[in-house]
């Protein structure tokens, strides 16, 4: 029942005497104070002390007596409606008598998340540590409001503005390091002119490495909603525990994230390419002729068959790395993906996919054939290290020529090399996928197979995210679609031949009795 009662307190403070009416003296011997709270005669004064107000809630175990106290109002209307918030929280299931701060539940809470993925795991803890507790941690479950976590998104954006600001200066620094080491390789020959411009080159190299001290990264809008989302999880758990009453983040309106949508390298994108250094979105893929200029670039090299397999089979590089050859079956032409490899600060560790990415893969004769052959160079190479050299036993299917497994992160610098190396517009590994399921969709698969390889949950994810429209499709397409209409008279005349459209039009232009303002509707000027 709400039946708050509300009253006024102050600071002030008077000597504290013992019963006999002697002051009461500390361990210094000086006199001690007491608070006078409600008893200040001077409480009948307009504006003296401040409001508070307590609520009594029903018995708490064992028939423990259990109230709501909240003060420091500066008036009674102000007692009031907090009064009433913390009304309408309690009925909401919030825990309104707890002091923990929203630090301490953050902590508890990843305590609690024992069933989470490592990457996730890793991702919660780091939103945690650079964002939620800075921001919101010090504050009380009980007090957690809207405007605080509205005011978090809000500092974010303020040091994103100067952090913005250290990297154009940055870029300024590097730029006059740039030019003072051509200026210093153009003075070749001439002592004088070289020993100043190497000092300019060195005192600017020292400043560029001065201005880059702190440099620390912009915090992205796609990262604000990732912040966001464990925000909304941590609260959604704290709702179903009873801790707190609403799910703030849910009602948070964060700047909208557009997801890159993967373009072709059309000619004419290459050509700007070439011109600017600028790639038209973070996710290109290839056409069927650039793809078939790779595999030829790559077909002496070590991993070929790997390669093979990424372009036209799509799997994710944790995938590939964790490979074993038990999972692979050359006579029915297939591996089966059953576990993975992920990376978190360079380190490796084995971890289970998830269960739409455990999956049987199909191999294409030539992948098969390529792999077939990969398999007797591993198996030389291993010959040749079981001597004085030490192999390396991971049963793995891609390794070094010591039978060390690869790390992802090795296999994409290795692959930006390749392509570099190539001459050909970059792509980046992940875009393998996106260029598997292009090249499917122009091959004419089923967008439901394609689903089932790429191991999505969803078509909708593969249709979405992983096929873009090569320009054979859209060629296709357009000639399709004009084909629909019948068109039984002849569009195009022959050369030499009269357009019927010049004729009617010579037509009109000599004979006096057709209007030339309008189409001719039959009408005749009267004789």
């Amino acid at each position: 029942m709400f039946n708050p009662t509300y009253y006024r307190r102050c600071a002030c403070q008077e000597p504290a005497v013992n019963t006999d009416g002697t002051p009461k003296l500390d361990d210094a011997g000086a006199p001690k104070l007491r608070m006078l709270g409600a008893s200040c005669p001077k409480l009948r004064r307009k504006g003296h002390g401040t409001w508070y107000f307590t609520m009594e809630l029903e018995a708490g175990e064992g028939g423990e007596r259990q109230r709501v106290r909240r003060g420091g109002f500066a008036t009674k209307d102000k007692a009031e409606t907090k009064a009433a918030e913390v009304y309408r929280d309690l009925l909401g299931g919030a825990d309104v008598l707890s002091n923990a701060t929203v630090g301490e539940d953050l902590g508890a809470w990843l305590k609690r998340k024992k069933g989470l993925a490592r990457t996730t795991r890793h991702g919660y803890e780091e939103h945690v540590r650079l964002y939620l507790k800075p921001h919101l941690g010090h504050i009380k479950r009980r007090d957690l409001k809207l405007r605080h976590v509205e005011g978090m998104y809000d500092a974010i954006e303020r040091d994103n503005a100067e952090r913005l600001i250290h990297h154009a200066r940055v870029i300024e620094l590097q730029e006059a390091r740039d030019a003072a080491y051509t200026a210093w390789v153009r003075a070749a020959g001439r002592k004088e002119e070289r020993r100043v411009a190497r000092q300019a080159y060195l005192d600017a190299n020292a400043a560029f490495r001065e201005g880059r001290k702190g440099k620390e990264k912009i915090t992205s809008a796609a990262t604000l909603h990732r912040i966001n989302a464990t925000l909304s999880s941590f609260l959604g758990s704290g709702i179903k525990r009873g801790e707190y009453a609403t799910n703030l983040a849910a009602l948070v309106e964060l700047p909208a994230v557009k997801r890159p949508k993967a373009l072709v390298w059309t000619a004419e994108r290459v050509e700007e390419w070439k011109r600017t250094g600028k790639k038209p979105s973070p996710v290109m893929v290839w056409t069927p002729e650039q793809t078939g200029e790779f595999l030829d670039f790559v077909n002496d090299d070590r991993l070929c068959a790997m390669w093979h397999a990424f372009i036209f089979r799509g799997p994710r590089r944790g995938e590939m790395c964790a490979l074993p050859w038990p999972e692979v079956s050359l006579t029915g032409s297939w591996f089966r993906i059953s576990a993975q490899i992920v990376e978190i600060a360079y380190q490796q560790y084995d971890e289970a996919p998830k269960q739409d990415s455990v999956r049987t893969v199909t191999l294409d004769s030539q992948t098969n054939r390529l792999w077939a052959r990969w398999r007797v160079t591993q198996a030389a190479e291993r010959e040749q290290w079981s001597g004085g050299q030490a192999w390396v036993e991971s049963n793995r299917v891609w390794t070094h020529e010591d039978g060390e497994p690869l790390h992802p992160d090795w296999i994409s610098r290795r692959f930006n090399r390749l392509v570099d190396l190539s001459g050909l517009p970059p792509i980046r590994l992940h875009d393998t996928r996106h260029l598997s399921a292009t090249l499917a969709l122009l091959g004419k698969a089923d967008i439901k197979v394609v689903q089932e390889r790429l191991g999505h949950s969803s078509r909708q994810i593969t249709s979405d995210t992983y096929t873009s429209v090569l320009p054979q499709l859209m060629t296709a397409e357009a000639e399709s679609t004009n084909a629909v209409v019948p068109r039984p008279r002849k569009q195009d005349p022959k050369e030499g031949e009269p357009s019927k459209l010049k004729d009617q039009r010579d037509a009109s232009e000599s004979d006096p009795n057709v209007d030339g303002d309008g189409p001719d509707e039959g009408m005749r000027a009267a004789a």
